[in-house]
């Protein structure tokens, strides 16, 4: 309980004190003061007293509750001193740890795409090293940086595309993901708070608006057969030379991609599987594409 409240109720509990002494002066008074009439009304009132604690203390725990930001000093960013990531560095053997909480494999939260090695996607902070530098750790000690950019509590895979492209060193204002939204602000006010780091207005906005239609804050593991594919702008691929890439023609065979090309059942596809399956260089146009990682987009797989 706050020290406010304690003090509230103490004095509280003196003012009902003093109004049974004065109710007992009159009883002496009237001749009606008995030891056995003092002990009934100081239990009722210790009684009370006790109800009065329990619920103040489950207001203060509801209120509690609800306080999604509770602890986050609100303030605008500030830089002051410069950035260097080189003052939070991290190995790249932490990868090994992040799986277990992925679902024991290497797994997006941000998209629910799985990948086959590690190479091929990048360790993410969920509260990017530039931004906890401007939010607070730009005046912290060299341990203290190094700590937070290790911490198991703020690390998960993310594509290279997402990482360095789209999210970078945003924060909940300016950029969320496609999936397990309320997973990961909620892991943003948590790592914030365990470190002492600020959000200015429009990020505490942000965070509210997501957090308060929250019914979990739990870690989906969503399979690519239950993500929506999102749209995907028409382009042209550039077109591939050479007379030992033969194109692609005449019917598929029937049946999902995955059943007939992901021989590890790993729910990708890979350009040894592709060869053994004798479909690579896999284009576009062909439905194993979707589960293969094209990295130079150019709309051609395994050339």
């Amino acid at each position: 309980m706050r020290p406010s409240v304690r003090i509230l109720v103490v004095i509280a509990v003196a003012v009902l004190a003093a109004m049974l002494i004065f109710g007992v002066s009159r009883l002496r008074a009237q001749g009606e003061f008995t030891l056995e009439g003092l002990a009934e009304r100081l239990a009722l009132l210790m009684a009370g007293q006790e109800q009065l604690d329990t619920r103040l203390d489950a207001l203060e725990a509801a209120a509690a509750a609800n306080n999604w930001l509770a602890g986050i000093p609100i303030r605008a960013e500030m830089r002051c001193t410069p950035y260097s990531a080189e003052d939070y560095r991290y190995p790249q053997m932490l990868e090994a740890q992040i799986v277990p909480e992925t679902g024991g494999r290497i797994y997006s939260p941000y998209t629910g795409e799985t990948f086959t090695r590690a190479d091929e996607v990048d360790i993410e902070h969920i509260v990017a090293r530039s931004e906890a530098h401007d939010s607070g750790l730009c005046a912290a000690d060299s341990f203290t940086r190094l700590a937070f950019a290790s911490d198991m509590l703020n690390l998960t895979f993310a594509s290279p595309q997402v990482n360095r492209d789209q999210k970078g060193g945003k924060d909940v204002a300016e950029w969320l993901p496609a999936l397990n939204q309320c997973w990961y602000v909620n892991r943003v006010v948590t790592v914030k708070r365990r470190y002492g780091l600020s959000m200015d207005a429009r990020e505490a906005h942000a965070a509210l608006a997501v957090l308060e239609n929250c019914s979990s804050v739990a870690l989906e593991i969503i399979g690519p057969a239950e993500v929506e594919p999102a749209a995907v702008e028409e382009v042209t691929p550039t077109p591939v030379t050479g007379d030992d890439i033969p194109v692609q023609s005449g019917p598929q065979p029937e049946g999902h991609p995955l059943e007939l090309y992901d021989s590890d059942g790993n729910e990708r596809i890979t350009c040894a599987e592709a060869r053994e399956h004798g479909i690579a260089p896999v284009r576009s146009d062909h439905p194993a594409y979707q589960y293969m990682r094209d990295s130079d987009a150019d709309g051609v797989v395994c050339e």
